[in-house]
This record gives C-alpha cells, structure tokens and sequence, in this order.
C-alpha cells in the first residue's frame, strides 16, 4: 500500500522486530504499526540461515521471548524450531497482518518541518517504489548484510574443481554424501556444521587459522523438566530463565576478572571431551576467554565426532586452494570435494538503508548510542541491539520496553518529538560492539555507533543494570530533548495542576 502512515514503522521480522510489535501490542496498543520485511517470510536469521544443524548459540530460556515462555526443554534449539516460535509468537499477538513483504528499505529522512520520517522501499519482485511515513522509526535488523557474508579472498581458488560454499546461502540440492568436506573457520557456524555433517560425508575436517573457546551444555535441561511436573509451565520457564541470565553473567565476569582461571577450567573440560589422544593446540586460543564470543556444543558433540575420527581439526593458514584441495603453508594438503567457507559476517545497520535527518546524512560512526537504543542528534528513532555477551533477546526486550515507554511519555505529556543530545559528549574509541574483538566486529567499526565515554552514552553490556537502565529510570533525565508542548496538552496538564 503505497502511501501509508502509521504511529510506529518496524524495520525487519526477525525476532526484534516481531518482539518490538508484540511490545507495542501490550504496552502500546493505541498505535498503528507496520512491519517492512524484505523477505518473503517471518524469521529473519532463522528463515535465511539453512545450513546443516543451523541452531541458537543462546540457550532458549533466555533466547526467548520474555512475555512468551520458550516450553520446550531443549536447551540449544535447532533454526526450524525457531522460525516457527517467532512465527507462533508473531500470529499469537496479531502481528502478522501488519508485515508487509518483499519489501527493500531503500532510504529513511527526518523532516523536522512535518515531524515525520519519510521512507522508501522497493518491492523488489516488480521494481515499484513504495512509499511510508511514521512518527517514530524502529530499526529491528541485527547488525549483519544478509546478501553476503564475510568471503576472503583465497588464492588459486578458480583452480579448485569441487563446490565452495557460504553457509550464508547454503544451496538447496548441495551432495556431500561420501566426500571429503572442509570447513574454514572455528565459529558458532563451523562447530555446528561438523557434527552436522559427519553422518553423510566421508570426513570433515575444521581448518581453522585460530582455536576458539568451546564449551559443552547439556542437550536438554533436565531440571526444568523435572519441575514441570510438579509446577506451572510459565514458573518453570521463569525460574530456568533467572537462573540461565545469572549463570551467564557469572561466567562473562568471571571471564573478564579471573581470565586464566577460567581459561582452565574451560580447557580442562576441552580435555576431558576430547580424550587423552587429541592434541590441546588445537582447542587452546591465544586470546582470553570472552574476548570472543564463546562457542557453545550441545553433549559435546563436536567433540565426540573429533574423538571417533569422522572430524578432525587442523589448525594452520592456506597458501592456496589447489584442484583437489587445500594445500597449506605448512606443506600439509586437505583433500576436499566441497569447501565451506564459514568465514563470518559483514556488518551492516539498517538493512543498508540510507537514513537522513533534514536530507542530511546520517553516519553512524560519527554518533553516539544513547542507552544503547537511540543515535545521537536523531529525531524519533530506535535501534533494537540486543547483547553479543549474553542471548540477543534479553536486551531485545528491554529495548523495546524502553520505547514503548517512551512514546507512552510523549503522548502522556503532549510531545510529538524526543531527540537525544549529544551537546558535546565525549566520544570514546569503542563502537556499541566493544564487548568482543572478533573479526567481524573490527571489520565493521565504520558502520556502527560509538560510546560515549559516560553514561548515558556508555553501552554495559550487562542485563542487571540495563533493567533498571530502560525499565526504570525516569524518561526525561535532562539529555533526551522534546518538542514544546502542543497547546491542547499544555491547557490539560494545567487544569490537571490546577484540580489537584
């Protein structure tokens, strides 16, 4: 529908953008709301990535949705059992009728004259333009490019005579049945392909130029389901969630404060899974335990298909792809059929739209977060960021919380416009990411927000104290700005003053 205003305008169907409309529902439901999807269904990351094994690198208790108890006790869910929670959650709460798909965000301006954004999207099945204005803008598209991951460039690569796939866009009708697979790289993807993949192919092999910090959880929380049966559903998922949140606080600041202690207590555990006949280098990182996030195996099974010899891992650097394989600096050659480039992300914000305040640019390297959800000096706008330390939808719920909070304020006191000031706050060098040091967030420091070295202009990563943060704290704390107040709410507010 071309031409169409709403109240709240959400950027993506992903799990932010479903959980953002699901907020708006309970916390604001005088608004209209419409959702821009570019792609054909609900799920964002879970309806794009299908690669084998494709599943949460969060536990589901605190992956889920807060308002939506996650009932299964399967700890480590797999991508279809995903898509299809965000997809219940989605028609539980009536949001699927306001998606509108096959939709591009091509550009979002700011016309501080109509108090309004103006955006375009392209409908990129006909090429036809269509245009929306919103009062406020959410932006609910994760931080990565969903048209291409992040793909080195490798030598001799046109040489090689078998299939190099991204797991990004893993091809439907890809036949690894009885070849030689290898996969590069050692993160969430790669961990999870190997096992995934064992069952069909010959052999797996990890090439990996670094290890990364492993660590085993159970498949199932055995716990939770033994408190089922004796309590209400939504109290177990509540209890499980409580705990799951403190545990992975713990462990990160404990990480941050005892990193050689931990580093052994993880390895040991390595160790234990791998047997006494798997050499450690290959699962002993360089870097401190959470500088990085943390890879997470469900009973251990990477390590079990490691210990029985259907996988096994290299750690070493390619000199260059050949015919048949990967020959290595070290003189050593990986035979391959098929070649799997887990090789990370390639962040972009927005979807890649272009956004624009006044028809000037916004870029955002050079604007700071406030309180992790808004930009800098940008009117009536929010980006849904949830943590990189700790399940994505903690602070994706908390976010949310905070903007329904504060339009509920704006209404409340008659404001048509909340702009956060930067006013000279001092920049520091960490963009809103600063929690890890993986590739992909050093390649993407240009496109993401920075900190601020204050509050509220400092990013915490941490759930304990953004609660009280955007839950709690009053809306107007002398930094967020707001429109002057509209004569009809100026004239209630006094007779309100002057009734009481």
């Amino acid at each position: 529908m071309a031409g169409e205003h709403v109240d709240v305008l959400i950027v993506g169907a992903g799990v932010s953008g479903i959980g953002a409309a699901c907020h708006l529902r309970r916390e604001c439901p005088g608004k209209s709301y419409a959702i821009l999807e570019r792609r054909t269904a609900i799920g964002g990351t879970w309806d794009l990535f299908r690669y084998p094994g494709i599943r949460s690198d969060s536990d589901m208790f605190t992956f889920g949705y807060r308002f939506r108890p996650w009932l299964d006790m399967k700890v480590l869910a797999d991508g279809t059992s995903i898509r299809h929670y965000v997809e219940e959650t989605a028609a539980e709460y009536g949001v699927t009728e306001h998606i509108r798909f096959g939709l591009k965000v091509l550009r979002a301006n700011w016309s501080s004259t109509e108090k309004r954004w103006s955006v375009e999207a392209l409908r990129e099945e006909t090429g036809e333009v269509e245009r929306y204005t919103c009062d406020f803008l959410l932006g609910c598209t994760g931080y990565y490019n969903y048209d291409t991951g992040y793909r080195p460039d490798f030598p001799g690569e046109d040489r090689f005579r078998g299939d190099v796939v991204h797991p990004q866009h893993w091809p439907e009708d890809l036949d690894y049945q009885g070849k030689r697979v290898v996969v590069i790289g050692s993160g969430a993807t790669a961990v999870t392909l190997i096992p995934a993949m064992v069952d069909e192919a010959a052999h797996v092999t990890m090439l990996q130029r670094s290890p990364t910090y492993i660590v085993t959880v159970p498949a199932t929380d055995a716990l939770s389901a033994a408190l089922q049966k004796v309590l209400p559903t939504k109290a177990v998922y509540q209890l499980a969630r409580g705990r799951n949140v403190a545990l992975q606080r713990l462990l990160y600041s404990a990480a941050r404060r005892f990193p050689n202690a931990v580093r052994k207590i993880i390895l040991a555990g390595v160790r234990h899974q791998v047997g006494p006949d798997v050499d450690m280098r290959h699962f002993t990182p360089h870097y401190d335990p959470w500088d990085q996030r943390l890879c997470i195996v469900p009973n251990g099974d990477l390590f079990r298909v490691v210990r029985s010899g259907t996988a096994s891992v290299v750690t070493d650097h390619i000199e260059t792809f050949t015919e048949d394989g990967i020959r290595l600096e070290s003189g050593e050659h990986l035979d391959a059929d098929v070649i799997i480039t887990a090789t990370g992300l390639d962040v972009q914000m927005m979807g890649g739209a272009e956004v624009s305040v006044d028809e000037d640019p916004v870029v955002l390297r050079d604007r700071l977060a406030y309180k992790s959800v808004m930009v800098g000096d940008v009117p009536n706008a929010a980006l849904v960021f949830g943590y990189v330390n700790a399940s994505w939808t903690l602070k994706a719920d908390i976010a949310c919380d905070y903007v329904c909070r504060l339009l509920n304020y704006m209404d409340e006191h008659g404001h048509r416009v909340a702009v956060a000031r930067q006013n000279g706050a001092e920049y520091a060098e960490e963009s809103v990411l600063s929690a890890l040091n993986a590739g992909y967030v050093r390649r993407g420091q240009t496109e993401l927000p920075r900190q601020g070295v204050k509050a509220p202009w400092r990013v915490s990563n941490n759930y304990f104290s953004d609660i009280p943060l955007l839950r709690l704290a009053p809306i107007d704390d002398g930094v967020l700005t707001f429109d002057p107040v509209a004569p009809d709410a100026a004239v209630a507010d006094e007779e309100t003053a002057a009734a009481s």
